[in-house]
This record gives structure tokens, C-alpha cells and sequence, in this order.
């Protein structure tokens, strides 16, 4: 019994680590399991198609794979990508694997200095994104604008009423005004109360009582 509880402890801890490693910094493998190699396959595209797989966040480790003396890593400027001018770099590393850090936001441009090896496609270009800067704020919503009153019109009168052939003056009925349309208030339902919070926070409770009260058999 003691032990079918810590196994269900150590499931709780695995699940809580999985949870929170999405929001540490990450380490990728500059061409997968093909590494940083001359004549990739794919030709001039492909790191920067293997690139466009992922989201790169400041603080996140590049890691270029060769084998020391056979190839290495400098990072030039955007000019100096395109036309592979490596000779005048930013930084160099010369020893495999070598783990870059991704240190500030913005694009990076990276290449093997060894002679015709960039321009057989052995560069790449990353875009790194600022995961700390807070989201946009969003311009408040400005409801409809509301219309002055309108200005009551003045009652407009009829003509006098002509006296009779006796002299009197016919009184005038008053208008009768009819009754406003009583709203029925319980013909208009509620909207439902509640969120999806709510129902995941509700469902979660139920699985993790289920799983309570299987552990308590044993």
C-alpha cells in the first residue's frame, strides 16, 4: 500500500516537472540527427527549413554537432551570410559540439568558415523572440456613443372649435392614451453562470478523487 502510494506521488512530480520544463529554456540540435555538415541534405535550404520548425526565445542554446577540425562555427553579420563572407565574424567556435547561446532577441546568422562550405549550405539564420516582453495592451473598447435627448416638440395646437348655432362652444374630449405592453419577466431565461475554469477544475477534482480512492483500496 505504501508503496502504490509513492508511485502515485512520483506520477504527481513527473507531471508537475513535464509542466514546467515548457517554460525553461531549451537545447536544439542545429540539423537534427544529420548535425552541422558541408552538403547537407536538401542543398542551400535545409538548416534554414530545419529553422523554421521551431520558436526560438532568448536564452535558448543552439548546439552545432561536428567533429573538431573537420568543421566550425562563426556567427557573422546579414551581408556576410548571404554572400558567406567568413572571414570577418562576429564570434567563433572551433571546438565540437558547440553550444551557442541565444543571448538577446532578434536574427542571427551563423556559418562553417571552412573553404566552400558555406556556399554549399552549411549556414544558418534564426529568428530569437523576447519570451520576458509583457503583450501589447489592447486599446479599451469605447462603447456606443449616446445621443443627446431629444428635444420635446411643443404641442401644436387645433383650431378653436366654432360655436354651436346656440352659442356654446362644443367641449373637446381628452385623447386616451393606451397602456404600455407589460413585460412578461419570467418569459426571459438566465444565461447559464459558470465558465470553462470551472468545468476543467471540476473534472480535474473528480479524476484526482477517483484516484484517491483507488489507492485507498490497497
Amino acid at each position: 500500500m505504501a508503496q502504490l502510494r509513492n508511485v502515485g506521488i512520483l506520477v504527481v512530480i513527473i507531471v508537475a516537472a513535464v509542466l514546467l520544463k515548457t517554460t525553461e529554456a531549451e537545447d536544439y540540435e542545429v540539423g537534427g540527427t544529420t548535425g552541422w555538415t558541408s552538403f547537407p541534405p536538401g542543398g542551400a535550404s535545409f538548416y534554414s527549413r530545419w529553422a523554421s520548425n521551431f520558436t526560438f526565445k532568448v536564452n535558448d542554446t543552439l548546439v552545432f554537432n561536428f567533429e573538431s577540425g573537420s568543421h566550425s562555427v562563426v556567427e557573422v553579420t546579414k551581408a556576410n551570410y548571404e554572400n558567406c563572407g567568413v572571414d570577418d565574424n562576429i564570434k567563433s567556435f572551433n571546438r565540437g559540439p558547440a553550444r551557442v547561446s541565444l543571448t538577446g532577441p532578434g536574427e542571427f546568422y551563423y556559418s562553417c568558415p571552412f573553404s566552400g562550405h558555406c556556399s554549399s549550405g552549411q549556414k544558418l539564420s534564426v529568428i530569437v523572440t523576447d519570451s520576458s516582453s509583457p503583450a501589447p495592451k489592447k486599446t479599451p473598447t469605447q462603447g456606443p456613443s449616446t445621443s443627446p435627448p431629444a428635444p420635446k416638440s411643443a404641442t401644436v395646437e387645433g383650431p378653436s372649435p366654432s360655436p354651436s348655432a346656440s352659442g356654446s362652444v362644443p367641449s373637446s374630449n381628452p385623447t386616451k392614451t393606451a397602456p404600455a405592453p407589460q413585460t412578461d419577466s419570467s418569459a426571459t431565461a438566465s444565461p447559464p453562470q459558470g465558465s470553462a475554469t470551472t468545468l476543467s477544475s471540476t473534472f480535474s477534482l473528480f479524476i484526482f478523487t477517483i484516484f484517491i480512492n483507488f489507492l485507498s483500496q490497497f
